[in-house]
């Protein structure tokens, strides 16, 4: 089954989808810094590097039918972390641009993910309003909050989930079972237990050539207050917190000793350890977010490598509704 992708990014969405069998014919991705990357990841998907707004939806269908329409259209303005101006921000009307595109191409089924701040108590009225939009263009609409860590991720990771089946199959998505109870769940020491250290960036944060292992190496610099307001170490037996796209907030490695509050909003390293104390990996973060390791995210900058990896879609989570879709629409 053939599918097309928006807002691609680097293609955690579209890797998972691939895992499960579905072609990725066409893609639209608009950073610059991404295009080499999914270029080499997926090269036989035809990229395009035009703003979505720029597209017009029968280039789209020149290529043929589309099954399936995926991707999570930007989603800093809905963040809880972020801006939160919602529709309001140029970013966040980029989801009636999905709307358009999926109108236009009509495929079998769709699926949109997006932050969880998509339905926070700001914005659900917004996200309603979107629904029932998906709902006036013929499709049966499912969605929800699900953590990736139910499917096999090792990372606490919420993200809202919209799936829509053409009103023509007669049949509303079922969301996959979770896969990963909370004694199932695949914790750190799974994930990147055999890693070796890694290398540190070049002065400036640019990035290692010819590194052992790609994409091994990790962000220095000092670590901001907002960075020491919470506890960042998440221990070898648990799931990694959520995968940030930025260097300078990337978590701390699970070797690193426990971090100490002394008041609200204020914690401290262990005194005399402060050397222990560093980023994870641009490869430890792709691990966790279920990127195989022949996944090479290509930058010169390592915050960009940071950028890709965090903005993804964990490909294990992905595959899972890939599966799904595809079990229910075959």
């Amino acid at each position: 089954m053939k599918i097309a992708s928006l807002f691609a990014g680097a293609g955690g969405l579209d890797k998972g989808f691939e895992n499960a069998g579905f072609t990725v014919e066409w893609a639209n991705e608009y950073d610059k810094t991404i295009w080499e990357t999914f270029r080499k990841n997926f090269p036989k998907t035809r990229l395009d590097e035009r703003s979505i707004r720029d597209v017009d939806s029968q280039e789209i269908k020149s290529f043929g039918h589309f099954d399936g329409l995926v991707g999570g259209p930007p989603c800093q303005s809905w963040s809880l972390a972020g801006s939160m101006k919602g529709i309001e921000d140029q970013r966040g009307s980029l989801f009636y641009e999905y709307l358009r595109v999926l109108s236009d191409i009509e495929p079998k089924f769709f699926l949109a993910e997006n932050v969880p701040g998509l339905i926070s108590k700001r914005h659900i009225g917004e996200y309603k309003k979107i629904v029932a939009e998906f709902e006036k263009r013929g499709y049966q609409v499912t969605e929800g909050k699900v953590n990736a860590s139910d499917y096999g991720v090792p990372e606490d990771r919420e993200r809202v989930i919209i799936v829509g089946f053409h009103k023509d199959l007669n049949r509303k998505f079922i969301f996959p079972e979770r896969t990963h109870n909370k004694l199932k769940k695949v914790t750190l020491k799974q994930a990147i237990g055999d890693l070796p250290e890694p290398v540190a960036a070049l002065p400036g944060n640019n990035a290692n050539s010819n590194l052992k292992i790609p994409n091994h190496e990790y962000f220095t610099g000092a670590f901001s207050s907002r960075f020491m307001s919470r506890n960042r170490i998440r221990g070898w037996d648990e799931q990694a917190y959520t995968i940030e796209a930025s260097g300078r907030h990337a978590k701390l490695h699970p070797s690193a000793p426990p971090m100490k509050k002394i008041n609200k909003d204020e914690w401290i390293f262990e005194k005399g350890s402060e050397h222990k104390y560093r980023r994870l990996s641009i490869r430890e973060s792709a691990r966790i977010q279920t990127f195989p390791d022949n996944f090479i995210f290509h930058y010169s900058k390592v915050n960009d490598g940071y950028k890709m990896v965090g903005n993804a879609v964990p490909v294990k989570l992905a595959e899972a509704f890939a599966n799904e879709i595809l079990k229910q629409i075959a």
